[in-house]
Formats: structure tokens, sequence, C-alpha cells
């Protein structure tokens, strides 16, 4: 049995999410609008939030992604769960 995360996880993980959802539905505009200044703003301003949301996540409660995207603790912390199909 899995022990179960801090509800602040949760939260942080859903806001997360819908910060990545707008960042994909803005990739998809952008990429039929490339010229759209006010979305390109957005697309950066919604950018700078999913890093400090990520950073935030990841130095509370460890990494999120691998292959060098995120930094990993001392000692080894990528064996910890949640893992990414527990969340």
């Amino acid at each position: 049995m899995t022990e179960r995360m801090p509800d602040e996880f949760y939260a942080l993980m859903e806001s997360l999410q819908e910060v990545d959802f707008v960042l994909v539905e803005l990739t998809l505009y952008l990429d039929t609008h490339p010229e759209d200044y006010q979305a390109i703003k957005q697309f950066n301003d919604y950018s700078q939030k999913s890093m400090e949301l990520r950073q935030q996540i990841e130095q509370k409660y460890g990494p999120l992604t691998q292959y060098g995207h995120s930094y990993s603790g001392y000692p080894w912390n990528w064996n910890k769960p949640p893992w990414p199909w527990q969340m």
C-alpha cells in the first residue's frame, strides 16, 4: 500500500496540470497564429508560472521528470513514490 502525499502536493500538482494544459492549447494556437503578440506574451507568462510551480513541487516533494529536466536530491530520490501513475 502506498502512503498518501500531503494535500498540498495534490493541490500544487493540479495547478501545474492546469497551467501546462494552457501551454498546450497556446502552442496549438501559436502554430497557426505565429505573429499574435498577446498570445506569445501569454505563453511566456504561463511558461514562467509552470517553471515556478515545478520548482516549488520539486524542492518540497522531489523530482517530477527525468532525463536531466529535474535535479535529484541526495540520496538519489527517483526511487521514491509517488509514481506518476499514483497521482
